[in-house]
């Protein structure tokens, strides 16, 4: 029998967290990669965005990017992995609309190749057939992929839920996943993220008829706040608009993006196939400029940031800092979705503002139906193992403790072999089960203005912000003895005018550090200015972190004066 190389499942992003997907399939030296996107920073160090480490591709050919859907966790990062890799890349229509949006940001992507597929069509990528297949999520026309390997048929869920009712008419195509287990599913990778959520999922249609209702009853301007990638909803919104007599208002950047690529992009499947993913007709649409020209009964606003990201629309509305519009009591702001864990305060502190404004609130907390997630709950999580009936089965997209779960529901439905695999492990799947095999280099680049960032100076953003700066600069004439005034400037240490007295005790020690040294040597040695600089430097450290508590990062100059 000939040599049948192993598939090579390599995890670089979204194994161990939420976010950041990026999964590398490896075949005889040529690797797919499924989905590629980012994630976010939260400690406020000017860090753009957050993509995976790919120096572990280095040793291979890329045969190709195949992305599942537009979100950014799955498609932000193909920018920055092309400036490396010379490859293709195939995806659904609106995921690729998306990727086309960024070309005036990133100049590599008005030279790469992109593949529109449309599901249930097979296309050759390196040694891999790939093959999309249609299901629901929070955004449109989002796919799995069935991806026949050397090793067997690969079925990769992307994330999805079953909505049976999707506002698009793409429905999910279960019929193809129950084709695929009998042709003989050897692995599955599955969405993890609701693995704790009971119940259903709900629909978007359910969503739909919640807020028609609060837009029925609301007797002045009505905002909701949503994440702009849910094209679904934007449809709905769009359609309680037309029924209400109200001007459909974007605030935000991304919802006019969002808008546009979707009013621009047309469905490939189901019973509307050809029409666009987003019908508003320009006498619908006001302009944001223009918002304060409507009557207050005539507005329905459609708002980014709902999970409390300070310069988004919502937040700007809550601080009555809009530019273009302006909450007033009496107003109905409805956040139509979920806290993304970790987002709990930036979020409450949202909320508060817009109660402080007199806006009548409805969210999530108080009003169930206004949101349902894009992810299986437990249930639906199931009924996917169960349809599918892989031989091997992986848990993607979660957190370890997300991924664990999920990997004991598949071993409670009897899949006999069940991996759980973290960023940079590398499992190997042969003739028998899937198993751990080794390590690669993985890990986080952190990009800030589109150039990536080195530790040293991640390091050194976060110690400046945890400390502050101060800088002292000493004049010193021929032999290294002090020739004037020493300065001493602090930013983000303490207050310069009340604590005027500290900065003159850690300028004395400066002085007397300098003095000091001169004299060690008799007055015979001339210092150089590394070492005078090093003393200075070191005697106002050791001065404020005693007036202070802690050391802030401080840095000195010398300058050489003439006598």
């Amino acid at each position: 029998m000939p040599f049948v190389a192993p598939l090579r499942v390599i995890p670089l992003g979204g194994l161990g967290e939420i976010g950041m997907n990026c999964l590398a399939l490896e075949q005889g030296g040529e690797v797919l990669i499924v989905d590629c996107g980012v994630t976010f920073d939260d400690r406020g160090l000017g860090v753009d965005v957050i993509h995976a480490d790919f120096s572990a591709l280095e040793p291979y050919r890329v045969a190709g990017v195949f992305v599942t859907h537009g979100h950014e966790d799955h498609i932000g990062a193909i920018p920055y992995l092309l400036k490396r890799f010379d490859a293709p890349v195939f995806g659904p229509r609106y995921a690729l609309g998306l990727v086309r949006e960024r070309a005036a940001e990133h100049e590599i992507l008005g030279h790469v190749a992109l593949h529109e597929v449309t599901p249930r069509t097979r296309i050759r990528v390196g040694p891999f057939d790939v093959e999309p297949i249609r299901v629901t999520h929070s955004i449109a026309d989002s796919t799995a992929l069935a991806i026949r390997t050397d090793s067997g048929l690969v079925v990769h869920t992307g994330d999805f839920k079953f909505d049976e009712a999707p506002p698009d008419g793409e429905t999910f195509d279960v019929e193809r996943f129950e084709e695929l287990s009998r042709e003989g599913v050897r692995l599955l990778f599955s969405d993890s993220t609701n693995i704790d959520a009971k119940g259903p999922t709900g629909s978007e249609e359910g969503v739909g008829h919640a807020l028609d209702e609060i837009v029925a009853g609301a007797k002045q301007a009505v905002v909701v706040g949503v994440f702009a990638s849910n094209v679904h909803r934007l449809r709905l919104l769009g359609d309680i608009a037309r029924r209400h007599g109200r001007k459909l208002v974007p605030l935000g950047r991304s919802v006019s993006t969002h808008s546009r690529v979707a009013r621009s992009t047309s469905r490939s499947t189901g019973e509307h196939a050809g029409e666009p993913y987003l019908e508003w007709p320009s006498d619908l649409v006001w302009p944001a400029d223009r918002a304060r020209e409507l009557p207050r009964n005539a507005v329905l606003g459609v708002a980014t940031g709902t999970q409390g990201e300070e310069g988004a629309a919502l937040s700007r509305l809550a601080r009555g800092e809009h530019p273009a519009f302006d909450l007033a009591v009496g107003d109905v702001v409805v956040m139509s979705s979920r806290v993304i864990p970790g987002n709990e305060p930036e979020v409450m502190r949202v909320m508060s503002n817009l109660l402080r404004r007199g806006v009548e609130l409805r969210s999530w907390w108080s009003d169930r139906a206004v949101h349902v997630s894009g992810h299986a709950h437990r249930d639906e999580q199931r009924r996917m193992i169960e349809m599918v009936r892989p031989r091997s089965f992986v848990p993607v997209h979660g957190t370890l403790h997300h991924m664990l779960r999920h990997a004991a529901l598949a071993r409670e439905l009897g899949v006999p072999d069940v991996c759980v695999l973290e960023n940079g492990d590398v499992g190997e799947l042969g003739e028998g089960p899937l198993r751990k095999t080794g390590r690669v280099a993985s890990g986080r680049v952190h990009v800030f203005a589109r150039r990536a960032l080195p530790p040293s100076v991640l390091g050194e953003r976060a110690a400046l912000a945890a400390h502050g700066t101060a800088h002292v600069v000493v004049p010193v004439d021929a032999a290294g003895r002090p020739a004037g005034e020493v300065s001493l400037v602090t930013r983000g240490v303490l207050d310069e005018t009340a604590d005027a007295h500290l900065l003159a005790a850690a300028r004395n020690e400066a002085l007397a550090a300098l003095e000091e040294l001169v004299a060690r040597g008799g007055g015979a040695i001339v210092r150089s200015d590394t070492e005078l600089g090093e003393a200075v430097r070191q005697a106002v450290r050791r001065a404020l972190s005693r007036a202070l508590g802690f050391k802030p990062v401080t840095t000195a100059t010398v300058l050489r004066v003439r006598g």
